[in-house]
C-alpha cells in the first residue's frame, strides 16, 4: 500500500538523518544515500520541505509517545521532574542533534512564510497541548517553551553543562511549587482509554 510504502520510506530517511544529519543535501542526494529515487521522495513528500515537515512530525510523534510510555512505566512514582528529565535526557541526546536540528529548520521557514512549515508548525504546539487536560495546557505550554528554548541554546553554544544546569533550575522551580500541574499526557492502548496527569508532585491516571 502506498501508506506503509511512505512510511517506509521515511523511516529510512529518519534513520539516515540519525547517522548523517540532512545538511543542504538535495532530494536527490538524499535519495541516492537511502536507496530510491528522487521521484519517489517528490511522489511522497512533495518537496525537500515537505519531507522536513515529515520528519519533523515523525519524531513529534516518537517523543509524545516515550512521555506516555514514561507515566505507563512510572506510575504512582512518576513525578513532573522526573517525567520532564527523562524528556530532556532525550531529546538533548547528541544522537538525535540532527533531527532536532530539522525541527528549527521547519520553524524557520514557517515564520518567514515558507509551505508547507507555516501552515504546520502551530502544530508542534498545539498538538501537545491537545494531548493534556485543560488544567495541565498552561504549564504545558510554559515547558515546552523552556525546554525547546534551552535545546536551542544547547545546539547553538554546545554549552551543555549550562544547558543542563539552567533546565535543572527549571524543574527546581516546578518541583518547589505546592499545586502545580505539569504536562498532563493522555494514555491508551488497544483495550482502554484513560487520562493521566501530572498533579502536584504525583501522576494519577483514571479511566474515563
Amino acid at each position: 500500500m502506498a501508506g506503509d510504502a511512505k512510511a517506509q520510506l521515511l523511516e529510512r530517511v529518519l534513520d539516515f538523518v540519525r547517522t548523517n544529519g540532512l545538511g543542504d543535501a538535495s532530494l536527490r542526494e538524499l535519495a541516492a544515500s537511502v536507496g530510491t529515487s528522487h521521484r519517489m521522495l517528490i511522489y511522497h513528500f512533495g518537496s525537500r520541505e515537505g519531507l522536513v515537515a515529515e520528519l519533523v512530525n515523525a519524531t513529534e510523534r516518537r517523543e509524545r509517545e516515550a512521555l506516555r510510555q514514561s507515566v505507563l512505566e512510572l506510575g504512582d512514582e512518576a513525578t513532573p521532574a522526573e517525567l520532564l528529565r527523562r524528556s530532556w535526557k532525550r531529546i538533548s541526546d547528541p544522537a538525535v542533534a540532527s533531527h532536532e536540528r530539522l525541527f528549527f529548520e521547519l520553524y524557520a521557514q514557517g515564520l518567514v512564510g515558507r509551505e508547507p512549515a507555516a501552515s504546520i508548525i502551530g502544530d508542534l504546539v498545539q498538538d501537545w497541548i491537545r494531548a493534556v487536560r485543560p488544567e495541565s495546557r498552561d504549564l504545558t505550554r510554559l515547558s515546552l517553551a523552556v525546554t525547546r528554548g534551552l535545546l536551542l541554546d544547547l545546539l547553538a553554544t554546545g554549552d551543555r553543562r549550562a544547558a543542563d544546569r539552567a533546565f535543572e533550575m527549571f524543574v527546581g522551580l516546578l518541583e518547589a511549587g505546592e499545586t502545580i500541574v505539569v504536562t498532563g499526557v493522555a494514555t491508551s492502548n488497544s483495550n482502554s482509554n484513560s487520562n493521566s496527569k501530572v498533579s502536584g508532585r504525583r501522576v494519577s491516571s483514571r479511566s474515563q
